[in-house]
C-alpha cells in the first residue's frame, strides 16, 4: 500500500479504500479538518510529490489550487507513495471519539432564530474534548448534525450547544418544536481540528459570525481557567451578525482581558457601534497581521473571504485557523 510521507517526516500508509485523512487517524496521526465532506477546505493539503485521487467531491478547491497541486485530504487517496506538505497535529491523537447517551439537562431562547441547550452526561464519563471542537448528535432516524462545543470542559462537565434554527431542517423541527428537558439523545464526538495553538504572535484574532461564537467562547474560557499563555496577549474578538437581536453574548471573564467586536451588516439607525462585516473590520483596525494568529468560525463565505483578505494584508498564511459552518437540513 502506498507510504504518505508528512513534512514533519512522519509517516503512515494508505488503502485504496480510505482517505488520507482517515488513513492518517487509522495510523494515530491527526490532520487538520473539520466538515470531512469536501466542503470547507481546512484539510487543503500541497502534495509534493506522487499521485492520489479523488474519491470525494473537492467543493471547496479552487481551479488555481487544483493547478497548484492542492488537494483535500478527507477527499482523496493514495495511488502511490505521497508526500504532503502538513504535519500532524500531535496532541489531537490522545482525544479519542466516542458515542455517549445524554440528556437535554436545559434549553434557552438566546434569540428568536437561536438556542441554547444544555446536555447532561452518564456519572463517571470519561468523555474528553479540547475547546474548539464539535460533536454530532444522532437524531431520529439516524439524522446526524454537527454542533460546536460553546463551553469549556476545564469549568463545566456538561455539555453546552448553540443551535441555530434552520428553515425546513429536520432536527430544526426537533429542536425548536419538540425537544424538552430530560429527552434521551445520543452524540458522537469529539470531531475537528479547530483549537487553540500556543505560538509566539502577540495578537490572537477570533472571527465569527452567528452560532460561530460558541467555539470561541468555549476557547475563551479555557484561556481565563489557565490564563499562563493568554496574560501576554492581545486578544480580539470580532462577532459579526445581521441586526443587534442577534448579539445574544457578551464576554465576561474574571481574568482574560478581551476587546470585543460585535460588527452588524444590516444594523439600523439607532446602532453606534461597528458595521460591515468582520474580516473588513480587522484591516480597518490596522491591526499588525504579520505578529497575529487568527480562528475564524462560521459561515464558509466569511471564512474564504477573510483567509484571502487577511494574507493579502501580511498575515502569515500558517496562521490563520477556521472551522466552516456548512448547511444542512
Amino acid at each position: 500500500m502506498p507510504l504518505i510521507t508528512l513534512s514533519n517526516a512522519k509517516q503512515f500508509i494508505c488503502s485504496e479504500e480510505s482517505t488520507l485523512l482517515d488513513a492518517a487517524r487509522a495510523h494515530g496521526l491527526v490532520l487538520e479538518y473539520s466538515c470531512r465532506t469536501g466542503r470547507c477546505g481546512v484539510c487543503k493539503s500541497q502534495v509534493i510529490s506522487g499521485k492520489t485521487q479523488a474519491i470525494k467531491n473537492e467543493e471547496a478547491l479552487t481551479s488555481e489550487e487544483h493547478a497548484a497541486g492542492y488537494i483535500l485530504t478527507c477527499a482523496r487517496t493514495a495511488i502511490d507513495d505521497v508526500a504532503l506538505d502538513i504535519e500532524d497535529l500531535g496532541r489531537l491523537a490522545s482525544i479519542k471519539t466516542q458515542t455517549l447517551p445524554c440528556r437535554i439537562d436545559a434549553i434557552q431562547k438566546l434569540t428568536p432564530y437561536v438556542i441554547q441547550v444544555v446536555l447532561r452526561l452518564p456519572p463517571k464519563n470519561n468523555f474528553e474534548y479540547l475547546s474548539g471542537q464539535y460533536i454530532d448528535i444522532i437524531g431520529k432516524n439516524g439524522t446526524r448534525r454537527s454542533y460546536s462545543v460553546a463551553n469549556a470542559h476545564s469549568i463545566s462537565d456538561k455539555i453546552e450547544l448553540h443551535i441555530s434554527h434552520v428553515q425546513d431542517g429536520e432536527m430544526s423541527q426537533y429542536w425548536f418544536n419538540e425537544a424538552k428537558e430530560n429527552d434521551l439523545l445520543r452524540f458522537e464526538g469529539p470531531y475537528g481540528t479547530f483549537s487553540l495553538r500556543e505560538k509566539p504572535q502577540k495578537n490572537i484574532i477570533f472571527l465569527a459570525t452567528g452560532t460561530g461564537i460558541a467555539p470561541v467562547k468555549s476557547i475563551l474560557e479555557d484561556m481565563d481557567f489557565a490564563n499562563e499563555y493568554a496574560s501576554t496577549k492581545n486578544i480580539i474578538v470580532y462577532w459579526g451578525a445581521r441586526i443587534s437581536q442577534d448579539i445574544y453574548w457578551q464576554p465576561h471573564f474574571s481574568r482574560l482581558s478581551v476587546s470585543f467586536n460585535p460588527v452588524l451588516s444590516r444594523a439600523d439607525e439607532h446602532w453606534t457601534g461597528r458595521k460591515g462585516y468582520v474580516q473588513d473590520a480587522v484591516i480597518t483596525d490596522s491591526i499588525d497581521l504579520s505578529d497575529s494568529v487568527v480562528y475564524a468560525c462560521g459561515s464558509d463565505a466569511m471564512i474564504h473571504s477573510a483567509q484571502q483578505h487577511l494574507i493579502a494584508c501580511g498575515l502569515e498564511k500558517n496562521n490563520f485557523y477556521s472551522d466552516a459552518f456548512v448547511s444542512s437540513k
